[in-house]
């Protein structure tokens, strides 16, 4: 079994409740959507053809306790579930971050799904699987990329709505678009409309820079 990866790197999380935290990153490559802000397009080459074995090798060398697999889009590839398992199956803290699109149910529920929906200023809003809200669990987590005050409303009634639908997760997070929207202005309307949500900054953004790669 094997999957094309693009990185695999010791980094701080800076996109989730762990935040902070050291985190072996392993970023595979490929993606199904092109949103406009995107930082990570580097991923949608094909990369390099690993075996979950060689993959847990090059990811034990770090240590860490915590290990995330991202994108490009990660459920696109058969073998990411697998890879998902093997992880924690050897006792390992688990994220996965997807961009929405494709159904988190292939992944094992022990694992802490990211789940990004789309916003309109992205240009992908039409792909967001709303059916991904009903799978998710007590320990997955929401997140808005959020650019303008109509990506702002876009995901304020999202939220609203997920009160009536009854949807379960640990945390909703709402992200400014780096250099684009300041994050007090989006601080400002999360106070004004008393929203129970996170504001949440890409600190690895603010600490190596919003080109770096690998950290």
């Amino acid at each position: 079994m094997a999957l094309d990866v693009c990185e695999i790197f010791y980094g701080i999380q800076g996109e989730s409740t762990y935040q902070g935290m050291p985190c072996v990153f392993i970023r595979l490559s490929g993606c199904n959507l092109r949103c406009r802000w995107c930082d990570t397009g580097y991923a949608y080459d094909a990369g390099l053809t690993m075996s979950i074995s060689e993959i847990m090798e090059k990811a034990g060398q770090f240590g860490c306790p915590i290990v995330e697999v991202t994108g490009g889009e990660p459920l696109l590839q058969k073998e990411t579930p697998a890879l998902v398992d093997a992880f924690l199956n050897i006792g390992l803290l688990v994220l996965l971050e997807t961009n929405g699109s494709q159904d988190i149910a292939k992944v094992d529920s022990r694992c802490i799904r990211i789940v990004d929906v789309k916003c309109p200023s992205s240009g992908m809003e039409e792909h967001n699987d709303y059916s991904n809200l009903s799978r998710m669990t007590e320990k997955d987590e929401l997140k808005f990329v959020i650019a303008s005050r109509e990506d702002y409303e876009f995901a304020r009634k999202r939220v609203r709505l997920l009160d009536f639908d009854g949807c379960r997760m640990n945390a909703i997070h709402f992200s400014p678009v780096f250099g684009e929207l300041d994050p007090k202005t989006l601080a400002e309307w999360i106070l004004q409309d008393r929203l129970e949500v996170r504001l949440h900054l890409q600190m690895h953004k603010f600490i190596w820079g919003k080109d770096a790669r690998g950290v």
